[in-house]
């Protein structure tokens, strides 16, 4: 893979926007009428969320990360996505360069919506 050239500058500012914790998925649940879509139920340690992610195709068992913490993205609208409610963005790794994605994730157990940044 060759790198991607780096995105233009960004204020310190922009980044603080963006509000990333980490969850634990305890569920993976198919998204029917979709090749691509699975929805997560993630656990934030105050409240849980319905996480659709494009990830169906990625794993040969994409319940395999049931029970995994991860990174997602909180403050993004909510979206509907094959008729499910998304409720944020799994912050995977690899995708946007055509690599097979996989999970952002601590080195080590950490409390449900810690904070990244």
């Amino acid at each position: 893979m060759t790198p991607a050239p780096i995105k233009p500058q960004i204020e310190f500012s922009d980044f603080e926007k963006i509000d990333i914790r980490v969850g634990k998925i305890t569920s993976v649940v198919d998204v029917p009428n979709s090749k691509k879509l699975m929805q997560l139920i993630v656990d934030f340690g105050d409240h849980t969320r319905s996480i659709v992610a494009g990830i169906k195709q990625e794993r040969e068992d994409p319940t395999e990360i049931e029970g995994r913490q991860a990174l997602f993205v909180l403050n993004l609208a909510d979206k509907k996505m094959a008729g499910v409610d998304s409720q944020g963005m799994l912050f995977d790794i690899g995708y946007a360069d055509g690599e097979t994605p996989c999970l952002s994730v601590p080195e080590k157990a950490i409390p449900n919506g810690a904070r990244a940044g």
